[in-house]
């Protein structure tokens, strides 16, 4: 039972900095390489069982402690994580995808997106830098726009619709805004 204490507060403890890293990653637009947050949220999940079933070591003070911050610590991350998924399925508009494109030398695979975001906003085009498994990068913006003119200059440069992006320097170009 000692362990499993340990386990779920660990557990929770990682899932609440990655939770925190994602925020940062969306808000920030650095590369995003946690996993979506359905999957921390079944994490969590796992975790409040872990602090739960752990109530039932007795053995010390500490360990009862460890199973109260875990619970809690996963109760919150559970509720706002649920709020999260809620509001991004509610408000986040459609994203429809229309086009994706390989660099030159299949070093890099860029998806661009169409998307609507409806009476809470605007129109316009994203880019997306594909990584491993999950991970991905926000890398280009435009609105009022819903098609996408690409021509790669080099291995490590593209130009989409008029605007030159350099993604070895992993900018973000932010095109017609106003």
């Amino acid at each position: 039972m000692k362990k499993i204490s340990w386990l779920a507060l660990f557990l929770v403890l990682f899932l609440s900095i990655i939770s925190m890293y994602s925020l940062y990653s969306n808000m920030n637009n650095k590369w995003l390489v946690v996993p979506p947050n359905y999957v921390i949220l079944l994490f969590s999940v796992i975790g409040l069982v872990l602090g739960l079933i752990s109530f039932k070591d007795k053995s010390s003070k500490s360990a009862k402690v460890r199973s109260w911050i875990s619970t809690l610590l996963s109760v919150v991350l559970i509720v706002l994580l649920f709020g999260v998924l809620s509001f991004t399925s509610m408000f986040s508009g459609s994203k429809e995808l229309l086009t994706t494109t390989h660099s030159p030398d299949k070093n890099y695979t860029l998806n661009f997106f169409k998307t609507d975001a409806g009476a809470m906003g605007s129109s316009g085009v994203v880019g997306e830098l594909k990584g491993p498994l999950w991970f991905k990068r926000v890398f280009y913006y435009e609105r009022k726009t819903d098609q996408v003119k690409l021509e790669w200059v080099d291995n490590h440069t593209i130009s989409i619709n008029d605007q030159t992006v350099n993604l070895l320097n992993g900018e973000t170009v932010r095109h017609n805004l106003n």
